[in-house]
């Protein structure tokens, strides 16, 4: 899709989640009407007032000259409330301006990866079929039954597009598809294990098909349900909390959360699924753990990180062999050229 200035710049207001009148008080020599007009495709900046907007945008001015668009097509939100639409269309630009940086990047090394389904056409019915479905995944991308330590990297290495954002509180993830490139988006707000399921989840958004006889709600905790599969396979799961329980100890459930970087209620919530444990036994846990305040911070850290990893190492290598200049490479990484030369070199320049 080609872009116009027009389009553009009201991208870049959404993408820092400002309104009109919020852009023309931080401009402070520009009306709220004079920038409608910009919007409208009636009137452009001269150069001089157009660097001004993209220092209040907090971005680059070439941004308003790239040409091609990335449409977000299928996005499916996780968020914990509902979003205002600001905020909304500021996860959405941003994650259409980190594809279209990537796909720059991917197509100027020649280092495209197409993600392929290795269980397309899977349809869950019902719970029963999640375990079967995250089994059969993992054993296409040959992850056998251990932890997985870096699921971003896993993504990645299939030719997911992951984009770690700081954002709302409110907002936890979202899948998408954009220009055929399959993105999933992650809110570093959280702590590593809740980034982990969000992946997770939203992998079971893209690689799933549910019977549309499913109500939204009941979509969201099968995907619940494919995360916890995915990291605490069933035989892995009964190995180390045995087949039937009255009672689970805290210090089990901090040694598997330390071990597989799953939260402690996602280990309570699988091993109900799995009958571990027994309904009632599950109701006793979470009203202890509410009583314990243990909802919003529960005991055990697990010290694994989660990081998206390939856009820098194919920027990294494309400024290193001068496939693209240093101010190419900081552009699209949106950086100052002095301190992506300095974050690429280690070396401070006067």
């Amino acid at each position: 899709m080609e872009s116009t200035f027009a389009d553009r710049f009201i991208s870049a207001r959404k993408m820092a989640g400002m309104s009109l009148q919020e852009l023309a008080d931080g401009l402070g020599d520009v009306s709220k009407q004079a920038l409608h007009q910009y919007e409208q495709g009636k009137a452009k900046p001269d150069s001089e007032r157009l660097i001004r907007i993209a220092q209040v945008l907090g971005i680059r001015v070439n941004y308003f000259s790239r040409s091609e668009r990335v449409v977000l097509q299928n996005v499916e939100f996780r968020k914990r409330v509902k979003l205002t639409k600001t905020e909304e269309e500021k996860v959405r630009e941003q994650t259409i301006d980190f594809l279209e940086r990537y796909h720059e990047l991917e197509s100027l090394l020649d280092a495209q990866i197409k993600f392929e389904n290795p269980i397309e056409g899977t349809v869950i019915n019902s719970f029963e079929d999640i375990d079967s479905a995250a089994e059969r995944l993992r054993d296409a991308w040959k992850l056998g039954r251990d932890s997985i330590g870096n699921v971003i990297e896993t993504l990645e290495d299939r030719g997911i597009k992951v984009f770690q954002i700081s954002a709302n509180e409110s907002f936890d993830g979202l899948s998408a598809m954009g220009n055929d490139s399959l993105v999933i988006v992650v809110n570093t707000f959280f702590d590593v294990v809740r980034q982990r399921f969000t992946t997770l989840h939203e992998l079971a958004h893209c690689v799933l098909r549910f019977n549309p006889d499913i109500p939204e709600k009941q979509v969201e905790k099968l995907c619940h349900a494919f995360a916890g599969a995915f990291l605490l396979p069933k035989e892995t799961f009964i190995e180390e909390m045995t087949v039937r329980r009255r009672y689970i100890s805290l210090a089990e459930l901090v040694q598997v959360k330390e071990q597989y970087g799953v939260s402690i209620q996602a280990i309570m919530a699988r091993a109900k699924a799995l009958g571990i444990i027994s309904d009632s036994g599950y109701q006793d846990f979470s009203i202890l753990f509410s009583k314990l305040g243990y909802r919003k911070n529960e005991p055990g850290r697990y010290i694994g990180q989660e990081k998206a990893l390939r856009f820098k190492q194919l920027l990294y290598r494309a400024a290193a062999e001068e496939i693209i200049s240093m101010s190419k490479a900081a552009a699209l990484n949106n950086q100052k050229l002095a301190e992506f030369r300095q974050e690429l070199t280690g070396l401070t320049h006067g």
